[in-house]
């Protein structure tokens, strides 16, 4: 596999950012900047204001109107980069998951890919779980894109289509058993848990997608991070035992967090993902 390196902007998920922040905003006046790169800053801002919009008010409730307030972007500008809420929700979600699939490529490959695979799937979990933690408004996209309807659920099986190349390297698994069938049933049980986990608000500090936040004191912190680490646990174990992995933490990461003998896996906070040394706040912090 090809080793992915991109710019830390690349890692911006949407909802990340506020539209309405100082530097973001495009002042009156005589402008240097190129009519492109105008409207690629306004793009940017329309898909941070469409993330946190639906993450407060889901696909259903969310309107046109309370994006563009988001963003700090006129209601032109809106229907000037995209033909509608569905077209913009889309390009969210398609974008910010690219990113993350990137991210998690570039985890997995460092931390030793075909060589060290059940490591090296760890890892990219564990960045797919850091940047759903640091980035909640995205997280609760990955349950809203169901209520997009067919694109919505196209655009679903594109994003659990790109998670099939982390099993080119896997062991051949049980010989009587599909292998192809065998990969989407391990990557749809995945999905399956992460939406869960976000429904429940895990990623989100709050009650479930549908409750009200709540404010987070230390000690609930160190309990979610808690639960991210038991989930981490499970995707891996989901991923790795169709395959003949051990599935024990403690012998896949070493006592002192080395691989073990049979090439086990790092310990959370052990990645070596851009998306841990981007925000300092690994899962076990």
């Amino acid at each position: 596999m090809t080793s992915v390196r991109g710019a830390e902007e690349d890692l911006v998920l949407p909802g990340a950012r506020t539209g309405r922040e100082p530097e973001r905003s495009l002042r009156p006046g005589p402008r240097r900047l190129s009519p492109e790169q105008v409207a690629s800053r306004q793009r940017d801002r329309l898909l941070d204001g469409v993330a946190r919009t639906v993450a407060a008010n889901g696909y259903t409730g969310a309107r046109i109107s309370d994006i563009c307030r988001a963003a700090g972007v006129t209601r032109p500008v809106f229907y000037e980069l995209f033909s509608g809420k569905e077209d913009a929700v889309l390009a969210a979600f398609r974008g910010g998951t690219e990113t993350v699939v990137r991210a998690m490529q570039r985890a997995y490959e460092e931390r030793g890919g075909a060589v060290a695979w059940q490591a090296a799937v760890r890892s990219g979990l564990e960045v797919l779980l850091t940047l759903l933690a640091q980035n909640p408004a995205f997280a609760t996209m990955v349950v809203e894109i169901e209520s997009v309807g067919p694109a919505g659920r196209r655009a679903r099986s594109e994003l659990l289509a790109s998670f099939r190349r982390f099993f080119a390297d896997a062991p051949p698994g049980p010989p009587e058993v599909a292998r192809a069938e065998l990969v989407d049933a391990v990557v749809g049980a995945v999905h399956a848990a992460v939406l869960r986990a976000v429904d429940e608000g895990r990623f989100t500090g709050t009650t479930g997608t549908t409750g009200t936040a709540r404010s987070t004191g230390a000690a609930e912190t160190a309990d979610a991070g808690d639960g991210l680490r038991g989930l981490l646990d499970v995707l891996v174990h989901v991923v790795v035992s169709p395959f003949g992995c051990p599935t024990d933490p403690e012998r896949a990461a070493g006592k002192d967090g080395e691989a073990g003998e049979d090439g086990g896996g790092a310990p959370v906070g052990a990645g070596g993902g851009t998306a841990k040394r981007r925000s300092g706040a690994p899962l076990d912090s």
